[in-house]
């Protein structure tokens, strides 16, 4: 009798605490989707450096070395260094934006160049190796001028003295497969590079102890006296 009125109980409660459940995961909010990764092109002299000093960023999936900024299609390094193509060694950025912004990713930018210098950067100079800012849409264009403009601010300099170009992008080209993750791969020859290439020293020189940071702007800079060179 006991198993038989148990058997009824067991009949009625089930589909209740089913119900039950149903009700309970119907009621909770949908999960959040994540974001899509953007990205972001820049051209800051040697793409070795900049490749290592932005991949290490938090928000930052992957970062691509490459060319950008001429017509001649798959551009090799050979053809690129050499001149006369019109491209620009370059770094496409791939991020997170809800981990880190453009505009954060574009302050990280600034103080791992030497926004004085339109000639190249550091040691490699020619139009390979200038200073750019590659902007994908409306949006980036306008976050570009604005850091341009706090650039300038921060190291109490006129924003003309800035060489810093900000252009359209229009393609990106990866570059061969032995520049990717160079300074990774080639640890003393990155390494023995950026030092006799002078870009740490000169990065100090310009920004101070906001070199190589991605802190907020700030409206004073660190160092009064930039050594222009």
């Amino acid at each position: 009798m006991m198993v038989a009125l148990m058997r009824r109980l067991l009949v009625r409660v089930i589909p209740l605490l089913l119900t039950l459940v149903v009700l309970l995961t119907l009621s909770r909010p949908a999960p959040a989707f994540a974001a899509a990764p953007q990205q972001a092109v820049f051209a800051g002299g040697c793409f070795w450096c900049l490749e290592h000093d932005l991949q290490t960023r938090a928000g930052v999936l992957d970062v691509v070395s490459g060319y950008s900024g001429g017509r001649l299609a798959n551009p090799t390094y050979r053809q690129v260094s050499s001149g006369g193509t019109g491209h620009q060694e370059v770094v496409q950025v791939r991020f997170d934006p809800e981990r880190i912004s453009y505009s954060e990713l574009l302050r990280a930018y600034w103080r791992n160049i030497d926004p004085f210098d339109g000639g190249g950067q550091f040691c490699d100079r020619g139009r390979s190796y200038r200073p750019v800012i590659f902007t994908a849409n409306a949006g980036q264009l306008q976050q570009a001028r604005a850091s341009a403009a706090a650039a300038a601010q921060e190291l109490q300099q006129p924003a003309t003295s800035l060489a810093v170009a900000i252009r359209p992008l229009e393609r990106f080209w990866p570059a061969e497969a032995y520049h990717q993750n160079y300074a990774e791969h080639n640890p003393v020859q990155y390494n023995y590079y950026r030092w006799a290439c002078g870009r740490d020293r000169r990065l100090t020189a310009v920004w101070g102890k906001r070199a190589r940071q991605g802190a907020p702007w700030s409206g004073v800079a660190d160092n009064q006296k930039l050594r222009k060179s």
